[in-house]
């Protein structure tokens, strides 16, 4: 079995940010998971931050982000969203200069990890390139054997009816659904729309999560009425499938009671 945990959305803000509002909230929120994971009594094979890394794309932020992930224990796989910046995030994390798509692969545990770069420039929508459905038709013809993790932070677009921002476009959802036909994918993590949702697109599920800043009303239609609450996904991984379980990290639960290892472990 592999095990690991999805962050998504972190919308890191240095005090130097250009930034109006105030993501003080969204730093300690990280500070506290890279905490919460080095404490884990069976660590995680790998951590996935699927973007919105900073939440203005200034060089400050990701140093400061840079800063608070660099005690995590397990490996980092890092995708960037529609509010990061590739040249500042290049600039910080070694490849100065360049201001290319950030997509990478890689095997952690037993699993081939595709990383995309869903980033429209000016644009909340997403996409993906042509250079990047080369790189992907490439990546998927490594490590058939094993399964793949597909790290975009817009997620397909399920409904053709759906916001047109919340998701890559029409296109780059079909033509990425004909790429992944017939491989092995246990999921695709996402982010950018702030909920805790699972959708299952052609066989494959959609793992989306609230993310480390805020989440989404559901139950409010009249316009996007953004509250209190974040969170993470712990994800495993078994011949069977993928399992995830959506834990919330605020706003702080109450406990009522606790109930002792032993005592669950008796019962029938």
């Amino acid at each position: 079995m592999t095990r690991f945990i999805h962050l998504t959305d972190l919308h890191v803000s240095h005090p130097r940010s250009p930034d109006p509002s105030d993501k003080s909230g969204a730093v300690e929120t990280l500070k506290r998971v890279v905490q919460i994971i080095n404490g884990m009594e069976r660590q995680p094979d790998f951590v996935v931050a699927s973007g919105d890394l900073t939440n203005m794309g200034d060089a400050d932020s990701y140093r400061l982000l840079k800063e608070i992930i660099a005690p995590l224990k397990p490996p980092l796989v890092m995708a960037l969203g529609n509010h990061d910046k590739r040249a500042s995030f290049h600039e910080v994390m070694g490849n100065a200069g360049s201001d290319a798509p950030y997509f990478h692969d890689a095997v952690h545990a037993g699993m081939h990890v595709i990383t995309l770069d869903t980033m429209k420039p000016g644009h909340v929508a997403g996409t993906i390139c042509d250079a990047q459905f080369e790189f992907l038709s490439n990546a998927l013809s490594r490590h058939a054997d094993l399964p793949r993790v597909i790290v975009m932070h817009h997620p397909p677009r399920v409904d053709a009816d759906g916001l047109p921002w919340g998701s890559i476009d029409m296109p780059a959802t079909e033509r990425l659904a004909g790429m992944l036909e017939g491989h092995h994918v246990a999921g695709i993590l996402s982010g950018h729309i702030h909920i805790n949702q699972v959708n299952h697109w052609h066989g494959i599920p959609i793992v989306i999560s609230n993310g480390q800043d805020s989440t989404i009303d559901l139950l409010e239609t009249d316009g996007l009425r953004i509250v209190e609450g974040t969170g993470m996904g712990i994800c495993q991984w078994r011949p069977s499938g993928l399992s995830v379980s959506f834990v919330p990290l605020s706003p702080e639960a109450r406990e009522l009671r606790m109930i002792d290892r032993a005592r669950l472990l008796a019962f029938a």
